[in-house]
């Protein structure tokens, strides 16, 4: 299993969100700053299982803009030791 964060910018967010959870992935949303983008950012939390990682970087790159130039996002990829539902 995989965690995957996806810092993207707040515009991006919706689209990316309902994606994500229409391909039935679970997302979590948590409102960040920082300095990825210097204005409002969404960090999006998704346990995902390791041969599910390519097609939820793909959702996030379809569900994401950026003019030329500029960042779509940044994803980090987490492996996961332990996963507990409680």
């Amino acid at each position: 299993m995989k965690m995957i964060i996806a810092i993207l910018k707040d515009d991006d967010i919706e689209s990316a969100v309902q994606a994500l959870t229409a391909a039935s992935f679970r997302v979590t949303r948590v409102a960040s700053t920082g300095g990825f983008f210097r204005k409002g950012s969404t960090t999006l939390l998704l346990g995902v299982d390791d041969e599910k990682v390519d097609a939820a970087i793909q959702v996030l790159r379809e569900k994401t803009t950026a003019a030329p130039n500029e960042k779509r996002g940044t994803v980090f990829v987490v492996p996961v030791s332990h996963f507990e539902q409680i």
